[in-house]
């Protein structure tokens, strides 16, 4: 069946609110719609908790899905990302963050461009190349969507120093296109 066909299907179930609908939903769509919320929340047991969610809120509000405005697949997407990022931004998240060692945080960069969506993958090669301490923090900002207060206190750093991190680590990122800029331009014109 094609993959407009199985959208046609789920959304005429959820629409009738037939119960059926949530198990077509589930064993349709329950791994990519996990896959998505596990590139923002990196343990299993709150990725499941927060695609239960998911589920619900995709039951509880599928006539609010405008056909005319995306796929039924993009919306979905959309509420499992903006409900992974909700749980993220959460302060009981937070606080059970803190107790995780800082080591799970860097560890996660050597396997960022297995875990990114194929428009990160280049920005996560130049992020491995930053300085550990700027890693932790680019992650956040720009990976995972959290603001630089948020960073703060997830990293247990005063603002100021994510503030310069943040900065400094943007430079790096300059200097390394840069670098690689030069680098291809010499290639191209040597290779001719």
């Amino acid at each position: 069946m094609a993959n407009q066909d199985h959208q046609a299907v789920l959304l005429q179930l959820l629409l009738a609110r037939d119960e059926a609908g949530m198990r077509y939903l589930f064993d349709h769509y329950g791994g990519a719609l996990n896959l998505i919320i596990s590139r923002i929340i990196t343990e299993p047991e709150v990725a499941e908790e927060v695609l239960q969610d998911v589920l619900m809120r995709i039951w509880d509000n599928v006539e609010k899905y405008e056909a005319d405005k995306s796929r039924l697949f993009t919306w979905m997407a959309r509420v499992a990302r903006n409900a992974a990022i909700d749980r993220v931004r959460s302060k009981s998240y937070r606080k059970q963050g803190k107790t995780d060692r800082m080591d799970a945080v860097v560890v996660n960069h050597n396997n960022m461009s297995e875990s990114m969506p194929i428009e990160h993958i280049g920005l996560a090669k130049l992020v491995n190349k930053l300085d550990t301490n700027y890693r932790s923090i680019i992650d956040l900002l720009y990976f995972k969507d959290y603001t630089q207060a948020e960073t703060a206190e997830a990293l247990d750093l005063p603002l100021g120093t994510v503030k310069t991190r943040s900065r400094r680590a943007l430079q790096q990122l300059r200097s390394i296109l840069k670098n690689e800029l030069i680098l291809l331009i010499l290639y191209t014109f040597l290779s001719h």
